[in-house]
């Protein structure tokens, strides 16, 4: 019998049955938050989970839980990485490399949200670089050990509503810095990213999706005003709270249980691939833009120009 999950549903209700052992999955950001929980569901589900994290100090006293839950085999281990500089992202690769072993998911859920503006180490726009420029150059270095079936799930978020991407002027450069502008230009970068991995893997078995966990009150809004969240969350049609459960099961569901032809180039929220609307009224969906094909390969030149190094499919 075919289960219906949705907004409620959490990481136990989609992994319920399922038997993870023999699989290894990267997850970043396990210091916190989604990160922890999405580590946590995975290893007790038997799967070997390589977390990165930036603090290792904080991410091995954040995963105690993970490790106490682990069963059937599952477990833990950390890597350092640091998103905001291309050199950590490299040396992570690096390690991942030698060490050789595949990985059957790659779970990119690391991020920061509306922060001030600011640079990363390499001098892109704080939450461009951050948020997908890091995660660009991480994944394609280790898509090598992406075997066939193995998927790539890109944290987006509902956010990628408030902008495109702006391939003229990325680092706000010429353009007024504005928080969630910002945030909305990396969130949809998450998805066009997927969406352009997706095709150049996809012919040897290799697929990728993005995910909306959903809204969720952890340490990614640590920079906005919470009378200010409040009124953006009480002013949206259909909004509701998600516990951090519920928005991680998107990404394990879209990781370990749907079917990949079924995500693969798609863009998904509560469990099940997102419909296309750009109407405002509505609480779900992906605007157009942002599964655009075109504007994908676009950005992924782009992308590559910025980060100094080509990848091929």
């Amino acid at each position: 019998m075919t289960k219906t999950f949705g907004p409620e549903t959490t990481t136990e209700d989609v992994l319920d049955g399922v038997d993870l052992r023999g699989k290894r999955i990267l997850v970043t950001g396990v210091s916190a938050g989604l990160g922890v929980e999405t580590a946590r569901a995975l290893a007790a589900h038997g799967a070997q989970v390589v977390g990165a994290a930036r603090d290792l100090a904080k991410a091995e006293v954040a995963t105690g839980l993970v490790r106490a839950e682990a069963a059937n085999g599952g477990g833990l281990s950390l890597v350092e990485l640091d998103l905001a500089s291309l050199a950590s992202v490299r040396r992570c690769a690096d390690g991942l490399l030698a060490d050789g072993r595949p990985f059957d998911v790659v779970i990119a859920n690391a991020g920061v949200m509306a922060t001030p503006f600011g640079h990363t180490t390499d001098g892109f726009e704080t939450q461009f670089g951050t948020n997908h420029l890091g995660h660009f150059v991480l994944v394609n270095r280790i898509a090598g050990l992406m075997p066939a079936g193995a998927r790539l799930v890109s944290l987006s978020s509902a956010g990628h509503r408030f902008a495109d991407v702006d391939l003229d002027d990325p680092n706000f450069e010429h353009t007024p810095y504005v928080e969630f502008l910002g945030y909305g230009r990396s969130k949809t970068a998450n998805i066009l990213f997927a969406v352009e991995f997706d095709r150049r893997h996809r012919g040897r078995g290799v697929r990728a999706t993005a995910v909306h966990p959903g809204v969720i009150q952890t340490e990614l809004g640590r920079h906005v005003d919470p009378a200010e969240m409040a009124k953006a969350t009480t002013d949206r049609p259909g909004f509701v709270w998600k516990t951090i459960p519920q928005g991680a099961a998107t990404s394990v569901w879209a990781g370990v249980v749907a079917a990949g032809d079924a995500v693969g180039g798609h863009y998904c929220e509560d469990c099940h691939v997102a419909e296309i609307s750009n109407d405002p009224t509505v609480r779900g969906g992906v605007q157009p833009y942002a599964l655009d094909p075109e504007r994908a390969q676009a950005l992924w030149a782009k992308s590559e120009a910025m980060v100094g190094e080509q990848f091929s499919a």
